[in-house]
């Protein structure tokens, strides 16, 4: 958006029918300052009825520096001061100076001394540092001496005026730049033009903006509407060009907008902006006073500045829209949730609860069903929990299929929200039953913000999730307590392991048939400093939840393999060393270059190593795992399922993934001698391992009823 290519047309007075012919010019005041009566009226009748660039002269007069004083404090734009040096005191006069410069800061006003006493002249160093426009006897003070000498300061003076003006008139530029870049949207900038506009000129904000209205033909002509108002025009905001009832200024905006430039008369001016090549809008400004030329300079200036920014309006807007909203549910976004969840902490005193609600089994429908099925089910959840809740709420979708309900907690409750999805959906007229899991935190107050209430519903949904299909679980202090309880055994993990307190222990591995010791499984341990053990159940999870699993497992890889090669020395040359892989070291894509590496370092024979994984490798993709233990077991590595019988176990995975041995989870194995069910499962096992070709490992076999 520009100001047209052609600069700024200003008019003369008589273009403008508003305007009448009288002079607006305000006299130039000179304060006269001599304790001499006669020094007054002689400079009266010298002044009468002279004009000095276009301007007549007022003059003020004061009988002593105190006189003065009081002068300076309370009328203002002074132009020169005539001020006798020698007064009710030798130096009086360059006191005043003193203060008129330092305290009452007064840099634009210039100073003229007079004496009459030629040996009281003021030093060289002192005229320079007071800024002392002139010196002069008054015996050399004609008429004509006067009026060049005052012609002579004015003209400085209006200098400095000038410059004054601009600078302060492009600070009102950078700092309406600012606003302009904050403002939301054609209107809110709108209303900023009118405002900044007012306050570069220094007048009141009276003036209107026209713009493109929404409802206009496509096939036609643009129709322009009032989109912003201030002053005595604010009665007109929404009203068509066509129905303003001035006449002067509807001609004077569709003259801007027809031929795309500015027009800018001595007290008013209609500004053009160009949106983009073929659609703008024009600013209309009533002024209280005449626009000067310097305001005219600042005019230009401001319009180049504030087109730059107004190019970028409708972006702003899209980047703001994009930070709050999801584009793809027109939603508003985490974001916005966090800011209304604060602002309602703030101001609302009333009990509020924030749901976080994640669509069960949404991404496997997703793959199955496509993708535009999932949108689609993405938007229906949305609607039922916008209009499905018996009271107001405010929704927004987090991330995928997590979105956000809140509201009073009346409202914002497990049997609402489940309610919502008791009916199936309809999706390309077919119906679908949809459940979901919600977690729930109820709001107590501002002393905690809008983020903390939101990673507890989170904490209250992933408890949920991990009951089942379509749970609620509402957050408590116990909860909050285990979450706290698992990040700082996180911590004190992660600090354990970079100090080097992790360690392994070994456990044998018999050939029931021989009795002797084939091979070794590598067991990881932590003991803190006050010699408590931390179960491998509790810490083992945390680390593949955190990743650290990653670090962790290349680490006891090297260290197993270590060992192995002391044990080998020790008179165990056929040994073999069993270590766990978690399936997060098995999704790394440099998985097979870290054993090879730790092979290589070691001086391991891959034959000696054996990778124990569990089936649920499979689960994240059952083709890279195949391929995965394929290239394993190619390199020599020998590939044992770990814990079968437990969690995902699946003839068909165990029929597909490429592997060497069986290992039977010690569960099954205690209650072998009990002749239960699971001793009887542990028999099946053995006999389909060996129908697989697969050797059979027993854990936990402690006795020997047990292993017969």
């Amino acid at each position: 958006m520009s100001v047209s290519d052609d600069p700024l047309v200003f008019l003369d007075e008589e273009d403008d029918p508003a305007e009448s012919s009288a002079d607006f010019s305000p006299p130039w005041r000179i304060l006269v300052v001599d304790d001499d009566g006669d020094v007054h009226e002689t400079s009266r009748f010298a002044l009468s009825g002279i004009r000095i660039l276009g301007r007549p002269l007022s003059l003020l007069h004061a009988m002593s520096g105190r006189e003065a004083l009081e002068t300076l404090r309370t009328e203002g734009n002074i132009a020169v001061i005539l001020l006798d040096v020698v007064m009710e005191s030798e130096d009086a006069g360059l006191r005043l100076v003193d203060v008129i410069r330092n305290e009452l800061k007064l840099v634009n006003t210039r100073i003229i001394l007079r004496t009459g006493q030629p040996g009281h002249a003021p030093e060289c160093e002192t005229i320079t540092r007071y800024d002392i426009n002139d010196y002069k006897t008054k015996g050399e003070l004609t008429q004509e001496k006067l009026f060049a000498t005052l012609t002579s300061a004015i003209r400085s003076y209006d200098q400095l005026l000038r410059l004054d003006a601009n600078r302060r008139g492009l600070e009102k530029i950078v700092a309406a730049s600012n606003q302009f870049i904050a403002d939301q949207g054609l209107q809110a900038f709108a209303e900023g033009v009118i405002t900044q506009i007012a306050g570069l000129l220094g007048v009141e904000p009276e003036g209107l903006v026209c713009a493109a209205a929404e409802d206009s033909p496509g096939d036609g002509p643009l129709e322009y509407r009032v989109i912003a108002a201030a002053g005595h025009f604010s009665h007109l905001i929404q009203r068509r060009l066509s129905e303003l009832d001035d006449p002067w200024m509807a001609s004077q905006l569709a003259g801007a907008l027809r031929d795309r430039h500015s027009l800018v008369h001595p007290r008013s001016m209609a500004l053009y902006f160009r949106k983009s090549d073929d659609e703008g809008f024009a600013a209309f400004i009533d002024s209280a006073r005449p626009i000067r030329e310097v305001d005219r300079e600042l005019l230009e200036v401001f319009c180049t500045n504030i087109a730059l920014c107004a190019k970028n309006v409708d972006l702003v807007a899209e980047l703001r829209r994009d930070a709050f909203v999801d584009r793809q549910m027109g939603l508003p976004n985490r974001t916005a949730l966090v800011c209304a969840l604060n602002a309602r902490l703030r101001a609302d005193g009333r009990p509020g609860a924030l749901a976080v609600v994640d669509v069960d089994q949404f991404a496997s429908a997703n793959d199955v069903l496509g993708h535009d099925y999932g949108d689609a089910l993405l938007r229906q959840t949305a609607r039922r929990l916008g209009g499905g809740l018996p009271g107001e709420v405010f929704v927004a979708r987090l991330a995928g299929d997590a979105f956000a309900v809140l509201g009073d907690d009346g409202v914002v409750n497990g049997p609402n929200i489940q309610a919502c999805f008791s009916e199936p959906f309809l999706i390309e007229a077919v119906r679908h039953p949809v459940s979901v899991c919600a977690g729930i935190v109820r709001l107590a107050g501002a002393h905690r913000s809008g983020i903390e209430y939101l990673k507890d519903s989170y904490l209250a949904l992933k408890r949920a999730k991990a009951q089942g299909l379509g749970q609620t679980v509402v957050y408590s202090r116990e909860l909050g307590a285990e979450a706290r309880e698992r990040a700082q055994l996180l911590r004190d993990l992660r600090l354990a392991f970079d100090q080097a307190r992790l360690f392994l222990v070994y456990q044998s591995q018999v050939d029931l048939r021989t009795g002797r010791v084939v091979g070794v499984e590598a067991l990881l341990r932590w003991m803190r400093d006050d010699s408590t053990e931390i179960s491998p159940n509790h810490f083992i999870p945390i680390a593949e939840q955190s990743g650290l699993i990653v670090g962790m497992g290349n680490w006891l890889l090297q260290v197993a393999l270590l060992a192995l090669q002391r044990f080998r020395a020790q008179g165990f040359p056929q040994l073999r060393m069993a270590v766990n892989v978690s399936p997060v070291q098995l999704r790394q894509p440099d998985f097979l270059a870290q054993v090879q590496e730790a092979l290589a370092e070691t001086g391991t024979a891959a034959e000696g190593l054996e990778l124990e994984v569990t089936e649920s490798i499979a689960v994240g993709g059952l083709e890279s795992a195949v391929d995965l233990l394929r290239r394993l077991r190619e390199m020599g590595v020998t590939v044992a399922i770990d814990d079968f019988g437990t969690g995902y176990s699946s003839l068909s995975y165990l029929e597909r993934l490429p592997a060497d041995r069986l290992k039977i989870d010690r569960s099954f194995m205690r209650s072998l001698a009990n002749g239960d069910a699971g001793g009887r499962i542990a028999r099946t096992i053995i006999v389909l391992g060996r129908e697989l070709g697969l050797t059979v490992l027993a854990e936990g076999v402690e006795s020997e009823a047990v292993a017969a």
